[in-house]
């Protein structure tokens, strides 16, 4: 299975190396591939031993395509995706605003050709879901592209779905789904580790998942890549838009989320001298604690307000969202009180595709109105002092978080023992601490210790780049404030 997953992976690969040459970059051409295969596999579905009724409208299906050549496929090929686009549930997600950015016709040709020569239908559901993963993780690994901020580490999403541990019949979310990782991450663990009658299979196909996602670009990627692990119906699990702009109604058990990098929203505006202004989006939600500029606070609000009593969340956050005071300060009070904030793991930089980024995991349940603060005791597992990984030549393993999963202990998480990277700080403590910040290391960093030690030239260089990153989105942020003044 691996083989062949490989191969079909390597012959579409070497083929956008062809295309790299006409400036068609690797996020344009997984967006191609994805409208082409959805075509293709809808025409397969209306053959034996499927029979199913084209979802497609006669004469802009795949037949319709591979038919034509030269200028007349390329014109075609423009009004398919523009009529598509018009459509309803999934459909109308994955071509929602396409566009050909393959503009040689003979290359389209080709494309349809490979397309064409593999039954998609016929692969094992994991060999479609490898080969479309493949694809999305070398996308992502163009960090030119900047698609990687869609994209969370495979073997951080499989370390949080292990200790979060999802249920049949339970219902999932992720407000910000990007390619949808943690979705099919929660998918596979749920499908390969129960033994699922009739009904919880059809639950885990068409009710378990529901997903937002900003960018037109990303939502398409997610949908295409649930449709080929068998996640969906008619109706689309992926809704395109803002998901902070007011809570769905919807709760949920379990949200698994990693929003995406940077403290601001902000939209442009255009001034009456014609000038562009950034403004900062404030979202005045009656059900936030507090209100804030702060995208990250103000996700953290959110996923708390989309769970159900006794809801599970798991939020990838950055450092500035456990020590930043005013409005951080105020959701880390009630978050600690409302919820029993039970786990932190603080990741290692290097690991993700955004530069700069230090960023830390939060878990916390929901639980029911209580005078009595929740939370007794937060863990902290410190993954980043003395931790050096790079996008390349070091990249995070799944080997690297077994120690985490261990004191996590899932079976009984209320049942740990602290070790040298595994600390509990209690309530009372907490609450005390200034600013109630969360930003708390104990281990010594040995690169300060001792110069023998001293992280690789690159590392060193990296780490400085962050620190200066960091330093000045908080000076900016400072500067910014002060000008409201």
């Amino acid at each position: 299975m691996a083989n062949e997953s490989s191969t079909v992976v390597q012959r579409l690969w070497n083929y956008c190396n062809v295309l790299r040459d006409d400036g068609v970059s690797y996020g344009d051409y997984v967006e191609q591939l994805t409208y082409l295969l959805f075509l293709k596999m809808a025409d397969e579905q209306t053959k034996p031993p499927f029979k199913k009724p084209s979802t497609i409208p006669k004469g802009f299906d795949w037949q319709s395509l591979t038919a034509k050549d030269g200028d007349a496929l390329e014109v075609h090929y423009r009004h398919i995706l523009e009529t598509l686009g018009k459509g309803k549930g999934m459909l109308g997600v994955i071509f929602r605003k396409s566009q050909n950015k393959i503009q040689d016709p003979a290359k389209l040709k080709r494309l349809i050709e490979l397309i064409n020569a593999e039954t998609w239908l016929g692969m094992d559901i994991d060999v479609k879901g490898e080969i479309y993963e493949g694809l999305l993780q070398k996308n992502a690994e163009d960090i030119k592209s900047g698609a990687g901020q869609y994209f969370t580490p495979r073997p951080l999403i499989k370390a949080v779905i292990e200790v979060m541990k999802p249920k049949p019949k339970e219902v999932i979310c992720d407000p910000a789904c990007g390619t949808g990782g943690f979705l099919l991450a929660a998918h596979d663990y749920i499908a390969h580790k129960y033994n699922l009658d009739k009904e919880q299979k059809r639950f885990l196909k068409e009710r378990t998942f529901k997903g937002w996602e900003i960018v037109d670009g990303a939502a398409r990627l997610c949908v295409m890549n649930l449709f080929l692990h068998g996640i969906g119906n008619d109706e689309s699990p992926i809704i395109v838009s803002d998901s902070l702009v007011s809570s769905p109604g919807d709760h949920f058990d379990m949200v698994l989320t990693n929003p995406p990098f940077g403290k601001k929203s902000s939209i442009t505006i255009v001034n009456g001298e014609g000038k562009a202004d950034k403004e900062s989006l404030i979202y005045e939600r009656q059900d936030f604690w507090a209100t804030t500029s702060n995208k990250q606070l103000n996700f953290l609000q959110h996923v708390k307000t989309l769970l159900k009593i006794n809801g599970k969340a798991a939020i990838v956050v950055p450092d500035n969202v456990l020590f930043e005071g005013g409005a951080g300060e105020t959701v880390r009070k009630k978050l600690l009180h409302e919820c029993d904030v039970h786990t932190l793991l603080r990741l290692p930089t290097g690991v993700f595709y955004a530069q700069g980024v230090k960023a830390n995991i939060l878990f916390f349940d929901k639980k029911p109105a209580s005078e009595k603060p929740w939370t007794e005791k937060l863990w902290l597992y410190d993954l980043r002092t003395n931790k050096h990984f790079t996008l390349k030549t070091n990249t995070l393993r799944e080997e690297d978080l077994v120690d985490f999963i261990e004191c996590y202990n899932p079976k009984n998480r209320f049942n740990r023992k602290e070790t040298e990277r595994f600390k509990s700080f209690a309530y009372d403590e907490l609450i005390k601490r200034d600013k109630v910040s969360l930003d708390i290391f104990w281990l010594k960093d040995e690169s300060i210790e001792d110069s023998a030690n001293l992280p690789a030239p690159e590392v060193l260089a990296r780490d400085i780049a962050e620190n200066l990153e960091s330093a000045l989105e908080q000076f900016n942020s400072i500067y910014q404030e002060s000008e409201k003044k």
